[in-house]
């Protein structure tokens, strides 16, 4: 199992209300008894934080907020001695625009050779003043911004795909590739184990730059040319030992997201369809389905994830009438019932964790927190918010600073006296800090401990095969051999147990041998190939 810390919100040691490395490494332990096998780390680095450190200025340090590079290698050792490996997350779509080589590139004016490593072209139009394309941001927004020559006149433009603080590199230029292979190779010699590559279908474009149009290739989405470079970062990840690749890859197309998968590119890749699927039987049955049959012709495992950094916390969306996830359906004001939203998280919780490949969990999922809704305009910082006229509320919901304990902000997140954290915490996040859940066999920390340890000891979960069994609709039924089962009831009414079979886990209590609505067990029989009685066929 990996979990994702994302170190400004994850725990505060110097007391500035940001979370950091000193932070982390206080909070190991939490992590040791929740039985991680490896902890991911969103951006660190040295960065003028306008998009919360994916503005990258140096790939080869850590932001001075967070901490020192002689703090990271001791994290990463004190992990090692826990049994927990380090993936680092490496952005190379873009930098930040206070890279060096973005400043030399507006510094040196046109013609300078650092501009090749970017996206600079002349505007269109009799004086250069419209942009080159109309292309669509991927934080909504424009794509290019005019640059002023050394002399004071309007310039050349440049393209950012996110914000305008975050220039693209050239991925056709050789230094950029020789660059990040580089980069590859200083975390691998510091002891990290993998690496979580940011936007890993964007970095090719097409230069000829079309526009996006339906009936045509899309100009910088998953574009072929990507493929040679992920080829290239396995050979470096190949020179080391026992290292990992993993990508965040956003596509529909599921062969064309298993071409990242092959046995010479990537090792893993997030599985964003099972995390925006809906909370229904049918749909997240063929989310699985259709997760493992991608999976299977390039023999990578498979991954689940139900929230990251940048989605809306699951507890909250699977609180609304409409349970998927999608940037576009994003709105403030959805109504939600969150304890509807915790009951489902804690059914997906033991589905995600009994299916076969990698389970993901983002910091404070385990303990069920929700997604902040209220936080005042005037602290939000996300350039989503801002780049989207303000319809998208942004990320700063699932961002917020964890409750460690104590009855009120900050929640022992900074030490006592601290500055104030730097997004706020819900009052009633009290019931929900680390240490309210300890000891609590009800808690949501206390079924992320037991399920995450009984995956651990049995041999049936991880890799290996499922079978789906038998089951009423609305409900799925499966085994992953050795007499391990799991049952999640979607739908509106409860169902008979099996007639046979030890429950090992229940995410919610059960009613007199009834499983409830939104509600999922796992059991261990003889034989696991009995489905719930008055079973009618498949979900």
């Amino acid at each position: 199992m990996i979990y994702q810390v994302y170190p400004r919100s994850f725990a505060d040691g110097n007391g500035d209300g940001i979370g950091d490395i000193a932070g982390i490494r206080s909070r190991l332990n939490h992590l040791s008894a929740l039985g991680v096998d490896a902890i991911w780390f969103s951006p660190w680095y040295p960065s003028p934080m306008a998009d919360a450190g994916y503005d990258v200025s140096d790939y080869r340090d850590i932001d001075p907020v967070f901490g020192t590079l002689a703090e990271v290698e001791a994290l990463i050792a004190e992990a090692h001695a826990l049994g927990i490996r380090t993936i680092v997350d490496v952005v190379p779509n873009h930098c930040s625009d206070a890279h060096p080589w973005f400043q030399a590139a507006l510094a040196g004016g046109p013609g300078a050779p650092e501009r090749d490593l970017f996206w600079f072209r002349p505007g269109r139009g009799p004086n250069g003043d419209e942009r080159p394309t109309d292309w669509i941001g991927e934080f909504g927004g424009e794509t290019w911004t005019r640059t002023t020559n050394p002399d004071g006149t309007p310039g050349d433009w440049y393209l950012h795909l996110f914000a305008p603080q975050q220039p693209d590199f050239n991925w056709d230029h050789p230094r950029v590739r020789e660059e990040f292979e580089d980069i590859l190779r200083f975390w691998f010699d510091r002891g990290v184990d993998g690496i979580r590559i940011d936007s890993a279908g964007l970095l090719v474009k097409d230069g000829t730059l079309p526009e996006v149009r339906d009936d045509e290739p899309h100009p910088f989405h998953d574009l072929d040319g990507v493929h040679d470079i992920y080829r290239g970062w396995r050979r470096v990840a190949d020179e080391y030992a026992d290292r990992a690749l993993i990508g965040e890859v956003w596509l529909p197309d599921r062969q064309r997201f298993a071409n990242y998968l092959r046995p010479d590119e990537l090792h893993a890749a997030f599985n964003f369809d099972f995390l925006g699927c809906a909370w229904d039987a049918a749909a997240l049955r063929e989310s699985i389905d259709g997760t493992l049959s991608a999976h299977a012709p390039v023999n990578a495992p498979a991954t689940w994830v139900l929230s990251n950094h940048d989605v809306t916390r699951h507890v909250t969306r699977y609180g609304r009438a409409d349970t998927r996830f999608s940037f576009a359906a994003k709105r403030e004001g959805t109504p939600t019932d969150l304890e509807l939203g915790t009951r489902r998280a804690r059914a997906a919780a033991l589905l995600s964790l009994s299916l076969p490949g990698a389970a993901y969990v983002y910091q404070g999922e385990e303990l069920g927190l929700y997604e902040v809704e209220d936080i005042p305009y005037a602290l939000r910082q996300d350039p989503m918010w801002e780049r989207s006229g303000r319809i998208d509320p942004g990320r700063d919901g699932c961002r917020v600073p964890l409750p460690w304990g104590g009855d009120e902000p900050p929640f022992e997140f900074s030490p006592e006296g601290a500055a104030t954290p730097w997004l706020p915490q819900p009052a009633d996040w009290k019931d929900r800090t680390a240490s309210a859940q300890t000891g609590d066999s009800a808690s949501m920390l206390e079924l992320y401990r037991a399920a995450i340890q009984a995956r651990k000891a049995d041999p049936a979960l991880g890799d290996g095969e499922l079978t789906w069994l038998p089951a009423p609709d609305g409900v799925l039924a499966f085994s992953r051999g050795g007499g391990f089962s799991c049952l999640v009831n979607l739908s509106a009414a409860p169902v008979p147990m099996p007639a046979q079979g030890e429950l090992v886990l229940a995410s919610g209590p059960l009613d007199d041998g009834m499983l409830p609505s939104d509600t999922a067990v796992w059991l261990r029989t003889a034989e696991s190939t009995d489905g719930p009685r008055g079973a009618d066929g498949p979900a």
